[in-house]
Parts: C-alpha cells; structure tokens; sequence
C-alpha cells in the first residue's frame, strides 16, 4: 500500500494531478470497511418479511428503522443507508440471504437473523467475508455453542444476539408447567428446525430436571396440514401438557385439531416465541383461547416511550416480541461502529472489521431496553448478550382471537422466586 501511495504521489508531481489524502491505512486483521468523505453507512438486515412468519421479521424491522430514525438517520456526521434481504425463515433462504449480503463490501453490520434456521446457513458465509451479525430474535442455544461437548455447535466468529438463548426460555416453560399448572407429564412436538429442536430439548431437560417425566416426543414437517396421526400418538401417551415450540402455520393446525382428538380434550397447550405474533390467535381461532405462550416480556418507562414512536411512527403496535431487541441491537452495533471508527483526512471513516466485532465483544453494562447487556463469554458460550430475564408466559383470551395484542402476562420466573 505505502509503494502504492508513494508511486501515486510521484505521478501526480509529475502530471499536476492532485492526490487524495491517505491519513491512516487498514491494518485490521481481517479488513476494514472504507467510507468516503460523502458516502452513508450502510448496514443490512437480514430477517423473514414474507410469508406465514413475516410477523417476526416486520416486527425487527421497525426496531431497527425506529434506531436509525431516533439518531435522525445519521452516524458520526454521515446517513446511515439500511440494505436488507428477505431471508424467509429457512435453511435456503438464509444460505440465499447471507450470499447477497456477504457481496456487498460496503456492509458495516448486519441486523439478524430472525430464525435460528437461517442464521446457521448464513453464518459461515458471513463470518468468511469478516462480517458482523447481531441477532434479535435468535434464540437456538447451538448458535452460540462453541463446545461440542455442550451439544451441538454451530458458534461462528462474528455472531452475537440480543435475544434469549433457549436455555432460558425452556427452563421458564418448564417450570411454569410443573409449578403452575401441576403437570408431571409433558409431551413435545418440533418441526426439525434448530430453533424448535433446540426449545423442545431445554424444555424436556429442565422438566426432568425438576421431576417429571417427557412421555411423548415427536416432531411435523415442515408444510405438514394434517397433524392427526401424531396427535393421536400424543393422546395414547397420556401427557397433561403438549409443549410445541414451532412456527406458523404449523402451529396453527396443531392447536385447532386438538379439539377433533379424543383423549385430549382437557390437555393444557403451550406454545412459545416462534408463535409469539399477532396472527397466531387470530388464525387458530377459538382453540386459542387458553393457551401459553412463552416469549420475550419487555416494560418500563422506556420502553413505554419506545411503543409511543412505534404507534406515531409506524402505527398501532408491534407485531411480535422481539422489537425491542431489533432496537438494543441496532445500538450496539452503532456504539461499536463510533467507538472503532477512524476518520481520515478527507472526512472519510475506516471501520476494522475484527475492531468492531472485538467492540461487540467486550460490551458490558449497555442499557438496553431489554436489560442490561453484557456480551462476555459464559460458560464457553460466546455471543449471548442477553441475560434471560426479559421471558414471560402470557395467555391467550378470545380478545387476541378477535384482533387485540399482545396478550397479558400471566407469570415470571420473578412469580416463582416471590413464592418461595
């Protein structure tokens, strides 16, 4: 580089051109993003914005786009430019997405994935081309597993989130089950994706763990209509909770059919974040009223004032769970982006690409509207910047079949430590 800065500079004495300023070179180890002097940043997203879970993706887009609007579009004196891709709540779509994004070597960072499923796909492709992505709403505990000895890892550098990591969100749905609705015996379905196998396989540890028993484990397909054989093979095992953590429309079918099996007719249901959307209840139907549903729970003052620009801003309220921390993960990435980034001489900015994940990295004691995010390794799980807390279960009423969200909490882990 310096031959090169040199030779150019010997040209332009030469011919009378005048030579731009090289004030700093890149010596991050795995590149830098470079922004001319009247270039914006550019960071993408990459999360599901079409089909029966558009919801989830909707719902962090507007955390994302509220983040960029309440710095009035710009960071550190240029606009902030957001890119996204579609990335469809899948395998080949997020292997499709990370491709496109990867390409495109004016990315900072990106916002996603919203499905664990695609995160996977994308993550080597991403962590190859020295990118960062911060989840909002990933919660797969393999994603950050970097030990196989845990379980199965799937950890890429450059990956972090700001939702809960499963590991959490099982052992608050098993303990509600057997603390709350007195049930010893739980039955399970998931759909193969490393979202819903992860869930369904903390829930069934942590459920053996306090003492009872998992008499029923099996899983749908994705596109599956008819769930009556495997709800029929639910019923011979005699459960008092069915436990599926899976998505719409999947999880559509399997609540409203419960009611044509017999044997099932007084069985409680829970269903979980994958499901956590506005158009769960109203596209069940009447079988939704009395279910669990186990998700992010965000309040304060704070966030109060959050729901206020979304209503003024977009309108009415989100439409999912993880708005909130679309937004806490958008600020963290512009809080690493200002504290890496180096202006040049001509008003440009050098952004090191291994600077800014290692900025993410060492985050802690960030004020999110999520709590408090630290982003340190725990227990060799690396890239959980979330602490947990913010899990409730909520209950669904005929109000959320009729068009009202979100439905109210009914307890916390906060409930069951006040108890004892």
């Amino acid at each position: 580089m310096k031959r090169f800065v040199f030779v150019l500079a010997m040209l332009a004495l030469l011919v009378g051109v005048a030579v731009p300023a090289f004030a700093q070179e890149c010596e991050d180890e795995i590149g830098c993003v470079v922004i001319g002097p009247d270039d914006p940043i550019t960071i993408g997203y990459m999360l599901t914005i079409s089909g029966a879970t558009s919801s989830l993706g909707e719902d962090s887009l507007g955390g994302i786009e509220l983040a960029i609007l309440a710095r009035e579009g710009e960071l550190l004196g240029h606009e902030i430019e957001l890119v996204g891709e579609d990335s469809l709540c899948s395998s080949e779509g997020g292997q499709a997405a990370g491709q496109r994004l990867a390409a495109d070597e004016s990315i900072v960072g990106i916002i996603g994935s919203s499905c664990s499923s695609e995160a996977v796909a994308a993550l080597p492709i991403l962590s190859e081309a020295g990118l960062l992505m911060i989840s909002p709403s990933n919660t797969g505990p393999r994603l950050t597993n970097d030990n196989p000895d845990l379980g199965d890892a799937a950890y890429m550098p450059g990956y972090f989130r700001t939702a809960h990591n499963d590991l959490f969100q099982g052992a608050v749905a098993a303990q509600f089950a057997w603390e709350v609705l007195g049930a010893t015996k739980v039955a399970t379905i998931h759909d193969g994706s490393p979202y819903a196998d992860g869930l369904r396989q903390a829930m069934e540890a942590a459920f053996t763990e306090l003492g009872g028993e998992v008499v029923f484990s099996g899983a749908v397909n994705v596109g599956d209509t008819d769930m009556s054989a495997i709800l029929t093979e639910v019923a011979a095992a005699g459960p008092e909770v069915l436990y599926f953590p899976i998505f719409e429309p999947e999880s559509n079918f399997i609540a409203a059919q419960i009611q044509d099996i017999a044997g099932l007719e007084d069985i409680a249901l829970m269903s979980a974040d994958g499901s956590f959307a506005d158009t769960f209840p109203e596209n069940t139907g009447e079988a939704a009223v009395g279910m669990y549903l186990s998700g992010p729970a965000v309040s304060g003052e704070a966030y109060e004032e959050f729901l206020a620009m979304w209503d003024e801003e977009i309108g009415g309220v989100p439409p999912s769970g993880f708005h909130a921390h679309a937004w806490d993960a958008t600020n963290l990435l512009f809080a690493a982006i200002e504290a890496v980034a180096v202006e040049t001489d001509d008003g440009g900015l050098l952004i090191g690409r291994q600077a800014l994940r290692d900025a993410v990295a060492d985050t802690e004691g960030f004020e999110g509207l999520t709590g408090v995010l630290e982003c340190q390794e725990i227990e060799l799980f690396l890239g959980d910047c979330a602490t947990g807390e913010a899990l409730a279960i909520f209950e669904l009423t005929q109000e959320e079949v009729d068009g009202a969200w979100p439905p109210a909490v009914v307890w916390t882990l906060a409930d069951s430590e006040a108890e004892e």
